[in-house]
C-alpha cells in the first residue's frame, strides 16, 4: 500500500513526498511503529517521521513528530543490534543519523525498502545520480561506510568477529567462493560463462556429495484467530531440533479489509508467535516472510546454516474471483540451500466438498502462474516444476465423499482411517493423475483435521455439521527426500482446523571445493579448443504456425523445437525494427531466451491469449492475428517464424453501444458490420441509425444477470467464489452465438462471466470521462445521480440496471451473505476504472470508487 499518499496531504505547496516506507523506531524502553517519508522541498530533502494509525491512508491518519533534513553530516548506516542475533535475514535495521538526531529503525526487508533507502542515497550532499550505493543480488548499501571493502577508518561500525551472524549472511550468501551458485549467479555473462555454467551443471555430480539436513513442514488454517496459545507443541515436539522451519497458516485474517486491502496486524501476531515456539536447542535466522491476504508463508533456517541459503525470492498467485483475489492460491519461497535447489508452496484451494474440479484448477493455475524471476537477466523465470526439491502444504480443502457423516466419525472412532482414506478426494484425483502428479503424500495416521468446534476436540456442531476431511495435508516430489513423521496436532484448540506437520530427511548437495575446481579447470580447457570452431547454427522443426479459431480467454499452443548442431549456441527472439517487444500483446514465446549446449534440443511453446487488452481490436477486425517473429542465435544467424490466426469476435471485449445495436449475436454478423459498430462514437446524434432503435441494454448481459436473479439470489458466496474456466467457456459461447436459451454452468461460474466481461468493456460503464468526478462527489449521492445522468444512455441504463440486481441480492444477504461493502468494492474497481494514462488507483481511490457506487446500492430503486 502506497502511505505517501496520506503523507503528502499533509505537505505545504512546493513539498513532494517522494517514497514513505513503514518501520519499527526502538526507543529506550519500547519499540514503537513510524511512518518515513522522504520530501523535497525547492530542491533540498528530509525525512518526516510521523506517528500513524495501523493504516495510513489520509492525512488524518497521521501525526507529524520530526524532521531530519538530509545535510552535511547526514549518515544512514545499517547496523546489527544483538537482538537481531535469534531472528536474522529479513528486517534491515538503519542508524540516521545527523546534527541533532540519532534515531535507528527497522525497516522491512524487500524491493520498497531497498528503493527507499537508495533514494535516501541520492539525495545525500555531494552525491551524484546513484554512484554511492553499492548493490549486491538483493543486498543494498547506503554510505560508503556500508561496504565491506571500505577504507574509511572513521566508521562506526565494528567489525564483526567470524562467529557474528548477520542479515548480510543470507541476502549476500550467494557471494562466497564456495558457493558453487556464486559463479551460477552473477547478472551478467557472456556466450562462454554460460557453456563453463551449463557444463558445470551437468558435471555436478562429480564434485558434489549428499548430505542429510532435517526440514520441519507445517501448515495451519488458523480460521481468522489470533494466537492465544503456544505453538510449541507443533513447532519443537520432537527432541532434535531442525535445519529448517517451512510454517504456512491459512486463513489469517477474514475481515474484509484484509480481503480487499491486503492488510492485517496479524502477520505480525503470528510471526511472533511462530519465533517465539521454534525449537529452544537452536538458533534460528529468518529468511523470508511471504503473504497474500490470509496465506502467510515463513522460512527459518539454523544461524550456522545462513551462509549457504542463496538465491531467495518469493511470489504470490491469487486464484480466487477473476483469477485474481487472493482469498484463494498460494505463497512460495524458493531458495538454493548448498547447491540444491528448494521451492515451498503454500496453498489455499477453492472450499466446498462439490467442488473438487475448482481445486484442481487452482493447483494448475498456481503452478503456471508462479513464475520466480532469476539473477541472470538472460534466464527465464524459474517454475515451481524447475527446482530439485518442492514441499507443497497448506489447507488444500479436499473433503472425504460418498460416505454419510455419521459413517466417517464411525470410521474416526475406531481408527480405520485407510478404509477412511479410499473416500478422500485428493487420494481419488491424485490416482487419476488429475492433480499433483508426481507428488507423495505419507500415510496418514491421524485422524482427520477439519471441522472441529473452536476450543475444543468435539466435531462440527453447527447447523452446516461439516463432515471430518483431511483438508490440511502435506506432499513432496523430488529425489533423496524421506519422511520421518507425517502428524496432527490436537493440543491447539483454537481453530475449528488442527495443525498438521511433517519432518523430512533430505539430501542436499554439497560441494567438494577440490574437485569443483578440477571439473571447472577441465571444461574450460575444453572450451579453449572449441572456440572459433564455427558458427552457431539450428534446425527448426516448423516456421509457419496457424492458431485456428482463437476465442476470448482461451489458451492455444503450438510447439516447436530448436535442434542445436555442432557449436554451442545462445538463442533470444529479439525485437523487430522500430517494435518495443520481440512479439504482439496476444502472443509469447515460452521460453523466449535459452542455451543450447552442442547435439541437444529445446522445446518452445508460442502461447496464443486474448484478453481484454487485445480482443477490442481483433473484434473490430483494427488487427489481425499475424505477427513475425525473429529468432536470432548469438554469433550466428537470425530465423523468421510466421504466426498467422483467426479470431471469433465476441461480446467479451465489445463496447456496450455496440452490443446494444447488435440484435443478432455477434457471431452471426459480418466482420464489416462488427468494425462498423465497434467504432461508433460514445455519444451520438439522433440521426446515425434512425431505422434501428438501439436495445435498452445489450442482450448478453441481461442474460447473466437474469439468470443470476431468478437462480442464485441466494446463494452463498455469490461474486466471492470463482467459478470453472470450462464453464466460462460454455458461457461465453453461449453468449456469442446464442445457440441455447440458458446459460450452462453453476452460478458461480455466470457470476465470474459477469465480473469478466465488465472488466472487459473497452469503455466502462461509467465512461472515463467521468472517473474523477465520480472520485470528488463519493460522498454526495445528489451530485454522483447527475454525474450518472452524464452518462451516455446506454451506459446509464446497464449503470442503473445492475444497481437495481444488486440491491435485490442484499435483500437476502442473510442467505447470501453479501453485504453493501463487498459489493461495492467488487463493482466499484469494475464499473468505475481510471483512465488508461491514469496511474494505479491507491487505496484513497479504492475506497472512493467503492463510497459512489455504495450510495447507490443504499437507495431504493426497481428490481431488474
Amino acid at each position: 500500500m502506497d502511505q505517501s499518499v496520506a503523507i503528502q496531504e499533509t505537505l505545504a505547496d512546493g513539498q513532494t513526498c517522494l517514497i514513505a516506507v513503514q518501520g519499527i523506531l526502538a526507543c529506550e524502553e519500547s519499540v514503537e511503529s513510524r511512518l518515513l517519508g522522504l520530501v523535497r522541498i525547492h530542491g533540498e530533502h528530509a525525512l518526516f517521521l510521523y506517528t500513524h494509525r495501523r493504516m495510513a491512508i489520509t492525512a488524518e491518519d497521521v501525526c507529524l513528530e520530526r524532521v531530519v533534513p538530509i545535510t552535511e553530516g547526514f549518515a544512514a548506516e545499517e547496523v546489527t543490534p544483538d537482538s537481531d542475533l535469534h531472528i536474522i535475514g529479513s528486517d534491515v535495521t538503519v542508524q540516521i543519523s545527523s546534527a541533532d538526531a540519532q534515531l535507528v529503525v527497522r525497516l522491512p526487508f524487500g524491493s520498497h525498502t531497498r528503493t527507499f533507502l537508495q533514494e535516501i542515497s541520492k539525495c545525500r550532499p555531494g552525491v551524484i545520480g546513484s554512484e554511492d550505493i553499492k548493490q549486491n543480488e538483493k543486498d543494498l548499501v547506503v554510505n560508503h561506510s556500508w561496504s565491506r571493502n571500505s577504507d574509511d577508518k572513521a566508521t562506526p561500525r565494528q567489525s564483526k568477529s567470524k562467529m557474528d551472524i548477520t542479515s548480510e549472511m543470507v541476502r549476500s550468501s550467494s557471494t562466497m567462493v564456495s558457493d558453487k551458485a556464486c559463479l551460477l549467479s552473477e547478472q551478467k555473462f557472456g556466450l562462454r560463462d554460460t557453456i563453463v555454467k551449463s557444463q558445470l551443471v551437468q558435471k555436478e555430480d562429480s564434485y558434489t556429495n549428499l548430505q542429510n539436513f532435517r526440514f520441519f513442514i507445517g501448515t495451519y488454517n488458523v480460521n481468522g484467530q489470533s494466537p492465544k496459545e503456544s505453538l510449541q507443541p507443533w513447532l519443537s515436539q520432537d527432541v532434535e531440533p531442525p535445519d529448517v522451519y517451512c510454517v504456512g497458516f491459512q486463513e489469517l485474517d477474514l475481515s474484509k479489509e484484509a480481503f480487499f486491502f491486503n492488510d492485517t496486524p496479524k502477520e505480525e501476531e503470528w510471526f511472533k508467535a511462530v519465533t517465539d515456539s521454534l525449537h529452544p536447542d537452536a538458533k534460528y535466522a529468518k529468511v523470508k516472510l511471504v503473504r497474500l491476504v490470509g496465506m502467510l508463508l515463513l522460512l527459518y533456517v539454523k544461524a550456522d546454516h545462513a551462509l549457504n541459503i542463496s538465491e531467495v525470492e518469493a511470489e504470490t498467485v491469487g486464484t480466487g474471483i477473476m483469477g485474481r483475489m487472493g482469498n484463494k492460491g498460494g505463497v512460495a519461497i524458493r531458495f538454493k540451500f548448498h547447491n540444491t535447489s528448494v521451492c515451498i508452496v503454500n496453498s489455499h484451494l477453492a472450499a466446498h466438498i462439490e467442488d473438487y474440479e475448482r481445486r484442481n484448477q487452482d493447483f494448475k493455475d498456481i503452478c503456471s502462474r508462479m513464475q520466480f524471476c532469476q539473477s541472470d537477466p538472460n534466464l527465464p523465470p524459474l517454475t515451481i516444476s524447475k527446482h530439485d526439491v518442492i514441499l507443497w502444504l497448506g489447507d488444500l480443502n479436499y473433503r472425504i465423499e460418498q460416505l454419510e457423516v455419521e459413517t466417517v466419525k464411525m470410521h474416526i472412532e475406531k481408527e480405520k482411517f485407510q478404509a477412511l482414506y479410499q473416500y478422500d478426494q485428493l487420494k481419488k484425483q491424485m490416482d487419476e493423475k488429475a492433480v499433483f502428479d508426481g507428488f507423495t503424500e505419507g500415510e496418514i495416521t491421524f485422524q482427520p483435521t477439519y471441522k472441529y468446534n473452536t476450543g475444543c476436540d468435539d466435531w462440527d456442531t453447527s447447523e452446516k455439521c461439516r463432515t471430518p476431511a483431511w483438508c490440511d495435508r502435506i506432499l513432496w516430489k523430488g529425489k533423496n527426500i524421506s519422511q520421518l513423521s507425517y502428524r496432527s496436532h490436537m493440543a491447539l484448540k483454537s481453530s475449528d482446523h488442527k495443525p498438521v506437520s511433517s519432518m523430512f530427511d533430505i539430501g542436499v548437495k554439497v560441494v567438494n571445493e577440490e574437485l569443483y575446481r578440477k571439473a571447472f579447470e577441465e571444461i574450460v580447457r575444453s572450451l579453449d579448443k572449441m572456440e572459433n570452431a564455427s558458427i552457431p547454427s539450428v534446425i527448426l522443426s516448423q516456421r509457419e504456425f496457424f492458431f485456428k479459431d482463437v476465442k476470448y480467454m482461451q489458451l492455444q499452443v503450438e510447439t516447436f523445437t530448436i535442434r542445436n548442431e555442432q557449436m554451442p549456441c545462445q538463442f533470444e527472439f529479439i525485437n523487430k525494427l522500430d517494435e518495443d517487444t520481440y512479439c504482439k500483446e496476444w502472443l509469447i514465446a515460452n521460453p523466449s531466451k535459452g542455451f543450447l549446449l552442442p547435439d541437444s534440443e529445446m522445446t518452445i511453446e508460442l502461447e496464443l491469449f486474448v484478453n481484454k487488452s487485445t480482443a477490442t481490436r481483433l473484434n473490430s477486425g483494427e488487427e489481425k492475428l499475424e505477427d513475425i517473429l525473429i529468432l536470432h542465435l548469438d554469433r550466428g544467424k537470425d530465423y523468421f517464424l510466421s504466426v498467422i490466426g483467426n479470431y471469433l469476435p465476441s461480446c467479451f471485449g465489445s463496447p456496450i453501444q455496440t452490443l446494444c445495436y447488435m440484435r443478432e449475436p455477434i457471431r452471426d454478423m459480418s466482420s464489416e458490420s462488427i468494425r462498423e459498430l465497434t467504432l461508433l462514437p460514445l455519444q451520438m446524434s439522433d440521426d446515425i441509425f434512425r431505422d434501428e432503435k438501439p436495445l435498452d441494454i445489450p442482450k448478453e448481459l441481461w442474460m447473466m444477470v437474469d439468470h443470476l436473479y431468478r437462480n442464485a439470489s441466494q446463494q452463498e458466496d455469490l461474486f466471492q467464489q470463482p467459478g470453472l474456466r470450462s464453464e466460462f467457456e460454455q458461457i461465453r459461447d453461449c453468449l456469442d452465438t446464442a445457440m441455447l436459451d440458458t446459460l450452462l454452468g453453476s452460478n458461480h461460474s455466470v457470476a465470474e462471466a459477469l465480473l469478466l466481461f465488465l472488466e472487459s468493456l473497452p469503455e466502462p460503464v461509467i465512461c472515463y470521462s467521468l472517473y474523477n468526478n465520480c472520485l470528488h462527489c463519493a460522498n454526495n449521492y445528489t451530485s454522483s445521480s447527475q454525474v450518472v445522468s452524464m452518462l451516455p444512455i446506454c451506459h446509464k441504463n446497464v449503470f442503473n440496471y445492475l444497481m437495481a440486481f444488486l440491491r435485490e441480492l442484499l435483500k437476502n444477504s442473510e442467505k447470501n451473505h453479501l453485504d453493501v461493502n463487498i459489493l461495492a468494492s467488487i463493482f466499484g474497481g469494475l464499473l468505475l476504472r481510471p483512465p488508461p494514462q491514469h496511474a494505479n488507483p491507491d487505496v484513497t481511490e479504492k475506497r472512493k470508487a467503492q463510497q459512489f457506487i455504495q450510495q447507490f446500492l443504499l437507495r431504493e430503486g426497481n428490481s431488474p
